[in-house]
């Protein structure tokens, strides 16, 4: 059985904060490329 005291692993808590801050990076990124008209790929130089 799964200790949900445990910050750190492949906990739930881990994976949901995992979830949330890549869902904020995906929507940040669309955000700066339909503001700015460029990709983010361009924005960073590597295109």
């Amino acid at each position: 059985m799964e200790n949900e005291a445990t910050k750190f692993g492949f906990t739930g808590f881990a994976e949901t904060w995992n979830g949330r801050l890549a869902m904020l990076g995906f929507v940040v990124g669309l955000a700066t490329e339909l503001l700015t008209g460029q990709g983010v790929l361009s924005q960073m130089g590597l295109i």
